[in-house]
């Protein structure tokens, strides 16, 4: 454990990336095979389930601290997180401990299911064998809020110098659903499996947005135009007669579209689709809403399908028969792709190709932009016709320009302190609306100002709170901001009967009294019209 806490800790102070792939390395030279793998789980978010309600962590934390809670409380919000906080606040160890990482884990995960009594016991007991950064590591992994910036691409990175291997080998077996339960990293890293490609998905491509007019991209020839849509981004694999679905997100979703098992009577096995679910009927996709009403749902019935169909729009072919596509260009990819539509049925709308839009000046990519929400999407995508796939975020591949968002004037109504960095400051919002004499709450947010506005708001905040609700300031209802969001959709659980999708802060309106905020009217006009 003390080496992984250091590792953690020297990772956080250093934003080189060559450092942190030399830390990664070093630690990966000294660490027992368990700890390699749950280190790897970890840094590509495979946390262990949490065993213990953060509340009674609170509460045996104030206790052996001995202070009041109301004063653990308050430490809480200035200090912005859980594990640091009751790491600060213990009284220091009575012991030490020869524990690794995966021991701790062990035990962190042995608590499901005993009662308050034991799992105090053991959590009390581990606070006093532990320092400081061994104690704030394990309320991390009791926690699982975990906040770093390794991604899964840096750890391939300093795997790949470790062990010699390929990166695209290894980015290829850390996909799926493998845990440090189901597999060693001996096996996952260091072996190769027989069946590891029957389903694993392959690494995503992903797109840089592009913010200004992309004239600077040069001639449109050279770049494939596509529909940006508001669905989930996915992988369908045919291999040796089975179907996998796999989601970015390396989730395995096979069981929640079933629609897509007709597919292995006509596509040929040993072929990878990427593309996008959406929620699609009559011709026509649905808001992103709808798809939300089947992804958490364990059971796909019969009536969830016909309320909420859904088809596969391809846009890419990563593997045909058996043989990596991704060295091969997109022009050649996207004929292939197209080929292989043919052998479906004509009349079937399970699978689709997404339609590439012609286009011979700029100007003419900016009119379909602007058409977007028409068309349920997000905007376009921007693909160079000779680009490989590559693994992650490469610039200049492919671009994504959304369109414009949305906007509403809205006043700010509550205020409550972050978190991490910005734990000394108020920058978690409520907006509200008008509705006749009222401001009526509609959205949150926490995103999109500078650190120096974050600040002034906060002396505005202290000097003009009306009541406190724990960590929550009502304050004088006088600051105006303009709040950007992609989508509106009508929502019960919601006072103001609206939802926002991605509401941020565009800009502090100072110009603005809150008098002349937008209104409910306003609102509604904004929703009826986002769905007509």
């Amino acid at each position: 454990m003390k080496d992984f806490a250091q590792l953690f800790i020297a990772l956080e102070q250093t934003n080189s990336i060559n450092t942190r792939v030399e830390l990664l390395i070093s630690f990966f030279n000294r660490a027992s095979d368990a700890d390699k793998i749950w280190t790897i789980a970890l840094f590509s978010g495979r946390k262990p389930k949490r065993t213990i309600k953060t509340a009674l962590l609170r509460e045996w934390a104030a206790e052996i601290s001995q202070i009041p809670a109301w004063l653990f409380e308050e430490s809480y919000h200035i200090v912005g997180d859980l594990a640091e906080t009751i790491a600060l606040l213990l009284p220091p160890s009575s012991g030490q401990s020869t524990n690794e990482l995966a021991d701790w884990i062990q035990i962190i995960k042995s608590l499901d299911g005993l009662t308050e009594s034991v799992k105090k016991e053991v959590v009390t007991k581990a606070w006093t064998h532990l320092n400081r950064e061994e104690r704030f590591i394990f309320n991390k992994l009791i926690t699982g809020g975990w906040r770093i910036g390794v991604s899964q691409k840096l750890v391939v990175r300093a795997l790949a110098a470790f062990t010699g291997q390929e990166e695209k080998i290894l980015f290829h077996r850390l996909m799926g659903n493998w845990t440090p339960e189901n597999t060693t990293f001996q096996s996952l890293i260091l072996t190769k499996d027989p069946y590891e490609d029957l389903s694993r998905p392959y690494p995503f491509l992903l797109a840089h947005p592009i913010e200004e007019n992309p004239q600077s991209l040069g001639a449109p020839e050279n770049w494939l135009l596509e529909r940006k849509w508001d669905g989930i981004r996915g992988q369908i694999i045919l291999r040796k007669g089975q179907l996998f679905v796999w989601s970015r997100g390396e989730e395995l979703v096979t069981d929640k579209y079933p629609e897509f098992e007709i597919l292995t009577d006509f596509f040929p096995n040993d072929i990878v689709f990427d593309g996008e679910i959406l929620p699609y009927k009559n011709g026509t996709p649905l808001p992103f809403q709808q798809l939300q009403t089947r992804i958490g749902r364990k059971n796909i019935t019969k009536s969830i399908k016909e309320k909420t169909p859904v088809s596969f729009f391809a846009y890419d072919l990563l593997e045909l028969e058996g043989q990596d596509m991704r060295s091969q260009p997109l022009h050649l990819r996207r004929l292939l792709l197209e080929k292989q539509f043919q052998l479906l049925p004509s009349e079937q709308q399970t699978f689709l190709i997404s339609p590439s839009i012609p286009f011979d000046d700029w100007s003419i990519a900016e009119k379909v932009r602007k058409e977007s929400r028409q068309h349920n999407c997000e905007g376009l995508m921007i693909k160079h016709k000779d680009s490989t796939y590559e693994s992650g975020r490469k610039r200049g591949l492919w671009w994504k320009w959304k369109i414009d968002p949305m906007v509403i004037d809205a006043v700010l109504i509550y205020a409550q302190r972050g978190h991490g960095r910005r734990a000394n400051l108020f920058t978690d919002y409520t907006f509200a609306v008008w509705q006749e004499n009222e401001l009526v709450p509609f959205t949150k947010a926490y995103s999109g100002l500078t650190d120096k506005e974050f600040a002034q708001i906060t002396q505005f905040v202290n000097k003009n709170t009306l009541e406190r609700f724990g960590p929550v300031r009502r304050v004088k209802p006088e600051l105006v901001f303009e709040i950007a969001f992609e989508g509106i959709n009508s929502s019960s659980r919601h006072k103001s009967g609206v939802a926002l999708r991605f509401p941020r802060m565009k800009r502090w309106r100072q110009d603005k009294p809150a008098t002349e905020a937008n209104t409910m009217d306003d609102l509604k006009a904004m929703l009826q019209q986002y769905h007509s």
